[in-house]
């Protein structure tokens, strides 16, 4: 029984570190202990870390360490791509090891060993696409397009030159100090791709998150199939029910039965849970940059609107500050007559904040269905684009 709850125990402290980790600065978790944790994970520990390790090796060692994070997070690295090829290479080993003997079964047919195979195959594909692919880099042979392409908003986006490639910034694009290139319609750098997503690989990047997520969902319904083809061609209800004299009911034979799970298929619901949470994770991130793609916005832009209605905020605060400062000088200047009635008050500060309100204007979205168009079929893959090179070459 002590396995039992050991296997509990590491799977809640798993999931919570996992969640914390990744989520854990979503405001619905501050002030929480998820939003410590990953405060802890992502700055406290490792400044422990340098402290201990600078008190026991001195400077050489932090100086070690320092380089090491250079490599890993300051530069294009294939660490993560690493990590991503031995995590699915390790869980379908796992998974052939401990659960093919089971195949065919009482549920599943033979074709799924040959199903599983391709379904991680075109995973590890759909991977190597969106590392491997052009995000969409503007040159000073192709700017011209991408000018025209993403005219400026005047918004977040008014015309400049990059400073490092020394071209005109298109609107949409941002120099990636990573890969140390411009990329058109930029959204964020992936650090398990090992490259931008941009323009023109946007549709592979979400294709590997649609594609990972239906591939966890597809492990976790097989692995529990064997296991209910276990239960049946064993005939545990029927032994427990039998000759153990148990309740031929769910609430009576469900302890038993998830007992008997854990002691002969511990591996397989280890697998369940890893692949379910993952699925998880995967499920929010495909949702959060499918409305990205559907509203034409990228990730980049959502921290620009956000540093714009910031500011947008201020210059408003900053406006009824000075208002009514020359509104008590006023009264102290004009005592005699009579003053204002705090309701009139009251609706003329409401009316002034009503016509100062924020509006975030997306010049970009045109709908639904011409956003998703984009997405699929980037700008610079149409024969417009290049029929725009042949016209100003």
């Amino acid at each position: 029984m002590s396995l039992h709850w050991a296997l509990i125990c590491h799977g809640l402290i798993t999931l919570t570190i996992v969640v914390s980790f990744l989520c854990g600065q979503w405001p619905i978790f501050q002030g929480t202990p998820i939003s410590s944790i990953h405060r802890f994970l992502t700055f406290g520990a490792y400044q422990y870390m340098l402290r201990f390790i600078g008190a026991v090796f001195g400077d050489r060692g932090t100086n070690l360490i320092l380089s090491v994070e250079y490599y890993c997070f300051d530069r294009p690295n294939p660490i993560l791509q690493l990590i991503y090829l031995a995590i699915i290479g390790t869980t379908y080993y796992i998974i052939v090891k401990t659960s093919f003997s089971y195949i065919p079964g009482y549920y599943l047919s033979e074709v799924h060993r040959y199903a599983s195979f391709l379904a991680v195959a075109v995973g590890i594909l759909l991977f190597l696409v969106t590392s491997f692919s052009d995000p969409g880099t503007v040159k000073a042979d192709n700017v011209s397009r991408y000018l025209s392409a993403y005219p400026y908003d005047n918004i977040i986006y008014t015309e400049k030159e990059c400073p490092t490639c020394k071209i005109p910034k298109p609107a949409r694009s941002k120099h990636c100090s990573l890969c140390n290139r411009c990329v058109a319609r930029f959204d964020h750098h992936c650090g398990w791709m090992n490259n931008c997503i941009g323009e023109r690989n946007t549709r592979y990047f979400l294709a590997f998150l649609l594609w990972h997520f239906l591939l966890c969902i597809y492990g976790t319904i097989a692995i529990g199939l064997v296991l209910a083809g276990r239960l049946k061609e064993l005939q545990i209800v029927h032994v427990l029910t039998v000759y153990y004299g148990v309740d031929n009911s769910l609430r009576s034979l469900a302890p038993y039965v998830v007992q008997w799970l854990l002691d002969a298929h511990n591996t397989q619901i280890l697998l369940m849970v890893f692949m379910g949470v993952v699925s998880l994770l995967l499920a929010g991130f495909f949702a959060y940059h499918a409305n990205l793609c559907l509203t034409n916005t990228t990730t980049n832009e959502t921290f620009k609107w956000q540093d714009y209605i910031s500011w947008q905020k201020k210059l408003i605060e900053a406006r009824a500050s000075t208002a009514a400062l020359k509104a008590n000088i006023a009264g102290m200047t004009t005592e005699g007559k009579p003053r204002e009635s705090k309701c009139k008050s009251f609706f003329r500060r409401s009316l002034l904040q009503d016509t100062e309100a924020i509006v975030k204007k997306n010049v970009y979205d045109k709908g639904f269905f011409h956003n998703l168009y984009e997405v699929v079929f980037p700008v610079s893959t149409r024969a417009s684009f290049l029929h725009t090179k042949s016209k100003s070459g």
